[in-house]
């Protein structure tokens, strides 16, 4: 597949003859909001086997091969030409398609409210033939060891019928807000922690949960080691069902970093206890705070080199956001941002006729426009681009795979290079 970024004045039919495709098939492999409207720094999946690369000055056979992990022999045999033929700048080199390496990918899904959107279990059942787990979210702990249960609806019908495997997501959390306290209960309190633990059996094996999952949050820093010895006794007992254990960590960068949302996760003793985490990389921008990337390529690879340099990089899942956020400027503290979806802003863009902009020192798509009323917006969100830089770094770093927050946000263009880069492991 190819990365296409639109350029001034490209129309969608003469993106098509560049790279043999069709318009109908690039608008509907990336469910194009604005096909008679592109938007100048719009990026999109071209649905080609393998990619052509447009050689640019300075560009060497031997070098352009040595960046698609290929020979210069391999490359001019492909393209019919020299291997010592001078490449003027704009040729097309076609680059065939590398070979796929296995990953595991998890999606949350929250229902909100009283029933399950149709649009949330349609959304399950699209992105479900690329998962390895699905995640509805979420199981909130009692105070007195009982479960308050999330809208399931047909979501274990939908991992069953796409070998996923259904994880259930247990919280601390009370009317919606992590809770230290509750936490405090379930930690410590044994008799209450037993009951926990066995209702915890009994719901997994009414719905079919195979992977519990633990999203403990806004512990308190003293609670550190009790977590720890409860999850080595929550694994020694789903280990007897034949079940997998994994826990939700904060992004830390080193074991010292501390605080409520931080100290109580022991990184070094996850890795050992679990078979694997996955670590929150996002929200660096976020709804409450000033503009800037959700998920900046910089900060996620220093907190995952931190992760894997404290267990297995084959236990790390990367975090990733499947939105972005529309920020009113100038940034007021207590103001919201409106989330989005990376169609939803491209189609703003489209609205407001700007350019999107793609800022490589967070490898993520911006731009800014004037509302109707007058007010500024920044906006930043994920494309094609700045999610295959994710995959590269799962790649680089040898990771388990990705898991997203959270389905119900259309972004067709992940999916679709999940099947470009990566064999879905399942497990049946």
């Amino acid at each position: 597949m190819q990365i296409h970024v639109v350029q001034q004045g490209q129309t969608l039919t003469q993106i098509a003859q560049v790279y043999g495709s069709s318009v109908t098939d690039i608008t509907e492999a990336n469910e194009l909001p604005n096909p008679n409207n592109l938007v100048v720094g719009q990026a999109m999946v071209i649905p080609i086997v393998g990619s052509f690369y447009f050689v640019q000055p300075g560009d060497s056979l031997w070098a352009i091969s040595r960046r698609f992990g290929t020979t210069p022999q391999e490359l001019a045999r492909i393209n019919s030409i020299s291997v010592n033929q001078p490449l003027s700048v704009g040729f097309h080199l076609y680059i065939p398609q590398r070979p796929k390496t296995n990953a595991e990918f998890n999606a949350y899904v929250e229902p909100r409210g009283n029933t399950v959107a149709p649009a949330l279990e349609t959304a399950a059942r699209e992105a479900a033939p690329y998962l390895t787990y699905l995640a509805p979210f979420s199981f909130q702990a009692l105070r007195d060891g009982s479960l308050k249960e999330p809208l399931l609806n047909n979501f274990p019908a939908i991992a069953e019928a796409n070998n996923n495997i259904l994880m259930m997501v247990i919280t601390n959390q009370e009317n919606d807000q992590f809770n230290d306290e509750l936490g405090r209960i379930i930690l410590n309190d044994i008799p209450i922690q037993d009951r926990f633990l066995n209702n915890i059996v009994t719901t997994a094996k009414k719905y079919g949960f195979r992977d519990i999952h633990f999203d403990f949050e806004f512990l308190r820093p003293e609670d550190r080691e009790a977590y720890n010895t409860f999850l080595r006794k929550a694994r020694d007992r789903f280990k007897q069902e034949g079940w997998f254990i994994s826990t939700a960590l904060a992004p830390k960068t080193s074991a010292a970093q501390t605080g409520p949302w931080y100290t109580a996760h022991d990184y070094k003793a996850h890795g050992e206890i679990v078979d694997f985490v996955v670590i929150m990389t996002y929200e660096w921008g976020y709804s409450g705070g000033p503009a800037q990337a959700v998920s900046p390529i910089g900060p996620v690879r220093e907190v995952l080199e931190y992760a894997i340099s404290e267990m297995p990089s084959q236990k790390v899942m990367m975090g990733q956001n499947l939105y972005g956020y529309d920020w009113t400027l100038p940034f007021v503290q207590g103001t919201i941002a409106k989330a989005v979806s990376p169609q939803q802003a491209i189609q703003i863009a489209a609205d407001n006729n700007v350019p999107i902009q793609y800022n490589t020192r967070s490898q993520a798509p911006t731009f800014r426009y004037t509302a109707a009323d007058g007010k500024q917006h920044e906006v930043w969100f994920e494309d094609a681009r700045s999610i295959q830089a994710k995959f590269d770094l799962i790649k680089e770093l040898n990771l388990r795979g990705m898991s997203y927050w959270k389905l119900g946000l259309s972004f067709p263009q992940n999916w679709l290079l999940i099947q470009e880069n990566f064999n879905v492991v399942r497990k049946a």
